[in-house]
């Protein structure tokens, strides 16, 4: 039988009323008293009566994204990790998660439905595009949001987590310089995204610095999956003068790159130096490739906990927490990066 709020305030020695304002975050709960009841709840397995919650608090407990859905759009695991970052987070604070699909040309006409509906107490809005139109939309409606990435161009006045993309990529691309190399390629992401022009940016900088230019016929966009790294690989290698290093936006397209590379004769860190960003997936470690990639590293699961955490806790107005969040990944140095051939 599930314990019901009645039995709850029977067993702690206290009204229903004070109760039901611990679980819901008031303040005038001291916070002696909420440690109890949440203390009793895990113990007990108690689960609120969420229409009577939403009725006490006009809140509906449930955080919503909006999903471009259509014929193109394939699956991402990148995105379903950061999904499940998000997840674990809204587990911990009893939130629903809502998807709300949409076709692509009818998304920002979702988003408003989404929010006067009531179903959502915030939004959450990703794969962010250079002057991202969705911004000013978002600050228009009346309901907390937070973005992952940023857009480039336009308003910066929002609430966001983001990484450096531009100074990871900066630095990856300095290694590879100190190393001796002078034809760097670039697999990267779909051209349009706003993280995909940051990284392209930050080896087109760390070039200039060097006096080098980044050679267009050397970059590639794509969909992050391994095929597609393969055949960006492949195209490289089949230049007249090709490259001797390769930057990858994901460890999926680095696994296309390394097979694109093996089947070629080559030998990763030998006669190419490879580094990826490595978003943490769970499926596809940098240290366990055939030759333990370099790697620019930012958990993906983190980021997406991080978003919820912010958002939710803005929604209970539990905490305070910084509006926008920069972070800086970490550059780590494996086998797959070496000297150019020749130096």
């Amino acid at each position: 039988m599930p314990v019901k709020l009645k039995q709850l305030a029977e067993l702690l020695g206290l009204s229903q009323t004070t109760v039901s304002r611990a679980l819901n975050g008031y303040p005038e709960v001291n916070a002696k008293t909420r440690q109890r009841v949440l203390k009793a709840v895990r113990e007990t397995g108690y689960r609120p009566n969420r229409a009577a919650q939403r009725l006490a608090t006009g809140k509906a407990y449930s955080i919503g994204l909006v999903m471009p859905i259509a014929s193109g759009i394939g699956s991402d695991i990148h995105f379903g990790e950061f999904l499940a970052g998000l997840a674990e987070e809204a587990v911990k604070h009893d939130f629903h998660f809502v998807l709300n699909p949409s076709a692509p040309e009818d998304e920002e006409s979702t988003f408003r439905r989404l929010a006067a509906s009531g179903n959502v107490d915030g939004l959450f809005l990703a794969h962010m595009r250079a002057n991202d139109p969705r911004i000013a939309m978002l600050k228009s409606l009346s309901i907390p949001f937070i973005v992952h990435g940023r857009s480039i161009g336009g308003s910066k006045d929002y609430p966001f987590l983001d990484i450096d993309n531009t100074a990871a990529f900066y630095e990856a691309t300095r290694l590879l310089i100190q190393l001796g190399h002078r034809r760097i390629a670039l697999i990267n992401g779909q051209e349009h995204l706003a993280f995909a022009i940051r990284r392209k940016k930050g080896v087109t900088r760390a070039l200039k610095e060097w006096g080098l230019d980044l050679d267009e016929t050397l970059v590639h966009h794509s969909v992050m999956t391994d095929g597609y790294g393969y055949r960006s690989m492949e195209r490289f290698l089949m230049q007249p003068n090709p490259p001797t290093a390769v930057l990858c936006s994901s460890t999926a397209l680095a696994l296309g790159a390394v097979r694109a590379i093996n089947q070629a004769g080559l030998i990763v860190g030998t006669d190419i130096s490879i580094i990826a960003h490595d978003d943490v997936l769970p499926m596809l470690k940098p240290e366990n490739f055939s030759v333990p990639l370099t790697t620019t590293r930012s958990s993906l699961r983190a980021a997406g906990a991080r978003v919820a955490c912010r958002l939710i806790g803005g929604i209970l107005e539990r905490g305070t927490y910084p509006d926008q969040e920069l972070w800086h990944p970490e550059l780590i140095v494996r086998a797959s990066t070496g000297p150019a051939p020749g130096k």
